[in-house]
């Protein structure tokens, strides 16, 4: 009995000793994500603060002396892209296609290729880069950047984790803080786990799951804390629609998957032909005809084709000015190739998703459509330009739903991204940013095999 009893005993401790050692470890393995999350939820909004500061700046100066932007536009492009060709060439971009290639590398073999592409240097460089451009009236955004900056957050906070740490995958970590990257950016915790699955990894989502999860909540209760409760563009009316305006939004679906799809390739056209300038003084002044381009539109055609967009999506949506002109997406999609083309730090989500507004905006002018029937076709465009260019329907569908907090038109929002996914798929296999992660994969190889090795 006294044996038996001992024997109880034992393995009671035997128990709870491996049931705290499986909690240590847990708790181990989950505070770098929560470390990441935290940081990246104060980055993220201390970066969101400077960049409306910098266009409420460029707008409030253009409206008391547009014409100084002649002289300020071409030097702050400049700027933006010289900063980032001086210090840290692969902060320019959106960062996203920087972000999917480290995935890709993430392996021991491959840490210096990774650190070329995420590494401290590249998150001051790409706010300094993003806040000059988009004070000249850059047309970017500044959700690509947020994602790589806590990309390299993240994978900052793997590399100083000490010998003794349980090893922690730098993949996960890398996919990790992407995905809390446009959860806080856009406060769509939905859309950055979508967004990691359907955009960064196509892989088993069951190998990171929990550390996705937990990263993307602790990113967004941190922002959401420090800035308050708040929607990316608020709470459009959306009610009463006609049984015909499915025959509406289906134009725009495949005129916003073609535009987003056609843009993505001129932008990669304007890449190639930018090789053949080899010395810096021609890609400077490359870089400098391109802001006097952007200026020269908004003096003399429509300033509102300045900065993220932003602007244009709650004015169609939240005022009388509804209806857009034909001209405006136009000029829209043309700053944002010359804007991107320079190689400055810039994201394109942003962009893009003004477009699609203003696109919607425009149409619906011409079809006379009501202000609710207007507004759908806004969020519909919204959603197929920003397919077009990604390829990533689901995430665009969920950011939209998530920044209006409206389910009741998630049909609408899907039968669009279906379709300009369709079409965009016709003009092209591959997505822009499939395009630029595979470039910047082929440059970093053909550097390290340049490299000689040592020893």
């Amino acid at each position: 009995m006294g044996l038996l009893i001992a024997i109880r005993l034992k393995l009671k401790s035997y128990y709870n000793s491996l049931h705290n050692n499986n909690l240590k470890r847990n708790l181990l393995n989950a505070l770098p994500f929560w470390l990441g999350a935290f940081m990246t939820g104060l980055f993220s909004v201390f970066y969101a603060k400077l960049f409306s500061l910098a266009e409420e700046g460029r707008q409030y100066l253009f409206l008391k002396a547009g014409w100084m932007f002649f002289c300020i536009t071409p030097i702050c492009f400049f700027l933006s892209w010289w900063v980032v060709q001086k210090y840290a060439p692969y902060a320019k971009g959106s960062g996203i296609p920087q972000v999917s290639a480290a995935i890709e590398l993430a392996n021991p073999k491959n840490n210096h290729k990774v650190n070329i592409l995420l590494n401290t240097r590249i998150i001051f460089i790409k706010i300094i880069s993003s806040l000059v451009i988009i004070f000249g009236g850059g047309i970017i955004g500044r959700e690509g950047p947020t994602i790589q900056i806590s990309s390299a957050i993240f994978k900052k906070i793997n590399d100083i984790l000490p010998e003794w740490y349980p090893k922690i995958s730098k993949r996960n970590m890398i996919v990790t803080g992407a995905a809390a990257g446009l959860a806080s950016a856009f406060n769509t915790p939905l859309g950055g786990i979508v967004f990691a699955i359907e955009e960064l990894t196509k892989t088993h989502f069951n190998f990171f799951k929990s550390a996705l999860l937990t990263g993307v909540i602790v990113a967004g209760l941190t922002a959401l804390n420090l800035s308050g409760p708040y929607l990316y563009i608020g709470y459009p009316k959306l009610s009463e629609f006609s049984a015909w305006i499915i025959f509406a939004i289906i134009p725009v679906s495949l005129i916003t998957g073609i535009g987003g799809s056609g843009m993505g390739k001129i932008i990669l056209y304007v890449f190639r032909r930018k090789k053949t300038l080899k010395k810096r003084s021609q890609q400077a002044l490359f870089v400098i005809i391109c802001g006097l381009l952007i200026v020269t539109m908004a003096y003399f055609v429509d300033s509102r084709i300045l900065g993220s967009g932003k602007d244009i999506m709650q004015t169609t949506l939240f005022t009388g000015d509804k209806y857009l002109p034909w001209y405006t997406p136009v000029l829209r999609v043309f700053g944002s190739i010359a804007s991107f083309s320079t190689g400055a730090s810039g994201g394109i989500f942003a962009p893009s998703l003004s477009a699609g507004a203003s696109i919607g905006a425009a149409i619906s002018g011409m079809l006379h459509l009501s202000d609710t029937e207007t507004n759908l076709l806004i969020l519909c465009g919204m959603v197929g330009f920003l397919t077009g260019i990604t390829r990533s329907p689901f995430t665009s569908s969920i950011l939209v739903i998530e920044m209006t907090n409206d389910h009741n038109i998630i049909f609408y929002l899907m039968v669009t991204a279906l379709l300009a996914n369709i079409i965009s798929n016709l003009m092209g296999k591959h997505s822009f940013y499939d395009h630029l992660k595979d470039q910047y994969l082929r440059e970093i190889n053909l550097n390290d095999a340049k490299t000689p090795s040592v020893g």
